[in-house]
């Protein structure tokens, strides 16, 4: 059963009212739980939001608690699964405010719909009123910033910060009940009428629109029967007829309980031509529609107006104390307001609180207008034309490397970006692809192939050359050492290449080296190594993973940037072994988009190639 069944129909919002967000509005909805917790609702005022094509749960903050305020494509939807909201505060824009609007109208459900917006059509504004008038239904707005019920239910941004609310005291209810037009100008009437009296009870902006779908004189005629509310506070403005349908309204007897009534915009009488002031609805079209002619008018129908705005404090004060005199109200309770806890990006960025980083990162930073590599602007590493190498260099080592060692690096990603279908990280690769799978998953396949066998000898190699190297051993020595321990020497051997047909790339790679690297002391080391092992067996060569693992070495060591035992170290976390990773990946992705250019089949491998036993 819908909450607005339980309330007297005098009463729009109370403690246990929720209402449906449409649009996504984040911070409106957080200030509006924030409400909630300083006053002291057991439940949520938002039930749920409607956003179009973006469904799902919304993250905010009960108090402490975080909670999770579901998201629907549609209006019927969430009121079907949430009949207990009857309020729908609607920040649609304008364009469409009038069908969502009418929808929620037409619900069941509904009974109060805010429109937020400006600027809808009056023949459109007309009608959403006729529907709710004849579904006994409420509409606050358009143009509106919304209403409260004080401790109990604030629509959206109503009363402005938590701060304001706060010095308002509308965690609480008073006995004043206020209605106004203009949004702005009922946020400063809160705080007047909390310091001359004790609070507001509920407060109204009908919206500032020429033709609201609700009137002043309809809400101070509902708070006239609230027994709760011992007297009424209003705003007019120029313009319009609605202040004297107050007055008719007062001499019916309708409104009876003490009214302070103040009409904005008396100094339009020193303008020589008809001035608009803000809202649609503030121009006066003839004499009467002046704030002079209405406040005068409404002083001698008994409404209290005092002699300018700047005593309607004054005005509110004298009325609430000869209330409490006469016995009809005791003074609203105090009591320690509970206080909301500062977002945590709120109080980060105003300093209130600090926190050690559960990351570290020294390469990179994307906080500024343009992302920098190791500290220097993007534009900056393309106008030096550093190339993947010299990028590599400040992301992978933090350097700024010489221009040959950048070169070295593209050339190595360049030779070793692929070496055919037959390998086993292409082949892997080509597999998953033609079983139908995505790019990822196929490049991963091949990549989970690289390792001691395939690949990943560059650290290995990079490691034991260079250890010999350091150790002062002879090349004789390190291969005994290696036979030894009972281990294979890493980037020695190829199962195709051999000393009669030579790896071109392993080529490649030396000529460079010796021509660019001030020393290739490792290189050396290890063709010497090589004559060895290729006078066992002619395959035996330094083959290219091992090639570039000794040079890399060397470029490290030589080039000026580092230190010996920074390039040791960076042997040590697997550097080298990613420059295999990266270069393979390019050939990889080839492959895939290879297969999939190709429309190949799913692969089974003939029965014919394997030996069964």
């Amino acid at each position: 059963m819908s909450s607005s069944k339980q309330k007297p129909e005098y009463v729009l919002f109370d403690e246990n009212t929720q209402a449906i967000i449409y649009n996504y509005q984040t911070n409106a909805i957080q200030r509006m739980l924030d409400f909630d917790f300083i006053a002291k609702r057991k439940t949520p005022s938002v039930a749920a939001i409607v956003a179009p094509g973006q469904a799902g749960l919304h993250k905010a903050f009960f108090g402490t608690k975080e909670i999770l305020v579901p998201i629907y494509n549609t209006l019927a939807e969430a009121t079907s699964k949430h009949e207990n909201a009857d309020v729908m505060v609607n920040f649609a824009s304008f364009r469409s405010s009038y069908e969502t609007s009418k929808e929620a109208l037409l619900s069941k459900t509904i009974r109060t719909v805010a429109i937020i917006a400006e600027g809808i059509p009056e023949k459109r504004s007309r009608e959403l009123a006729k529907i709710a008038k004849d579904k006994n239904k409420w509409i606050i707005g358009p143009a509106t910033v919304g209403g409260i019920t004080a401790g109990c239910f604030k629509i959206g941004n109503t009363a402005g910060t938590i701060e304001n609310i706060t010095e308002s005291k509308l965690y609480r209810k008073g006995h004043v009940g206020l209605v106004a037009k203009s949004g702005g100008m009922s946020n400063e009437i809160y705080n007047i009428i909390n310091r001359n009296s004790d609070g507001v009870y509920e407060g109204i902006a009908i919206g500032g629109d020429r033709y609201p779908g609700s009137s002043l004189v309809d809400h101070l005629e509902r708070m006239d029967k609230n027994p709760d509310i011992a007297m009424l506070a209003c705003l007019g403005e120029v313009g319009g007829e609605e202040e004297y349908r107050i007055i008719d309204s007062m001499k019916a007897k309708r409104i009876s309980k003490p009214l302070v009534i103040w009409v904005t915009g008396t100094c339009a009488k020193v303008f020589t031509s008809e001035v608009q002031f803000g809202h649609a609805g503030a121009r006066a079209d003839n004499s009467c529609e002046t704030a002079e002619a209405k406040n005068q008018a409404l002083k001698q129908a008994g409404a209290i107006v005092p002699n300018s705005f700047d005593d309607y404090g004054k005005a509110v004060k004298e009325t609430f104390d000869r209330l409490v005199r006469n016995g009809v109200v005791t003074p609203a309770p105090e009591y320690e307001v509970p206080k909301v806890p500062i977002d945590y990006a709120n109080a980060l960025k105003s300093g209130h609180i600090r926190r050690s980083a559960n990351f570290i990162c020294s390469i990179s930073d994307d906080r500024g207008d343009e992302v920098t590599y190791n500290k220097i602007p993007l534009s900056k590493v393309l106008e030096k034309n550093v190339g993947i190498g010299g990028v590599i260099g400040l992301l992978w080592f933090k350097k700024e490397l010489p221009d040959y060692a950048s070169k070295f690096i593209d050339l190595s990603l360049v030779v070793t970006a692929d070496h055919g279908p037959c390998v086993a990280a292409a082949h892997n690769t080509a597999v998953t692809t033609r079983a139908g799978k995505d790019l990822i998953s196929s490049l991963v396949s091949g990549l989970l192939t690289i390792g001691p066998r395939f690949g990943g000898a560059l650290d290995g190699a990079a490691y034991w050359f260079s250890y010999a190297v350091d150790e002062g051993m002879s090349a004789s020595e390190f291969v005994r050492y290696m036979k030894n321990k009972g281990e294979n020497i890493p980037g020695i051997g190829h199962r195709i290449k051999s000393v009669q047909n030579p790896d071109v790339r392993v080529s490649i790679i030396k000529e460079y080296a010796k021509k660019h690297f001030k020393d290739n002391r490792v290189l050396d080391f290890a063709l010497e190594v090589e004559k060895l092992t290729t006078s066992k067996r002619n395959t035996l060569i330094l083959n290219v993973d091992g090639c570039i693992a000794v040079c890399f070495v060397d470029m490290l060591r030589s080039c000026g940037a580092f230190t010996k035992e920074e390039a040791n170290r960076y042997i040590e976390m697997g550097a080298l072994n990613a420059v295999f990773v990266l270069s393979r990946s390019i050939g990889l992705v080839g492959h895939h988009l290879d297969q999939k250019r190709l429309e190949q089949p799913l692969y089974r491998h003939p029965w014919d190639d394997v030996s069964f036993l």
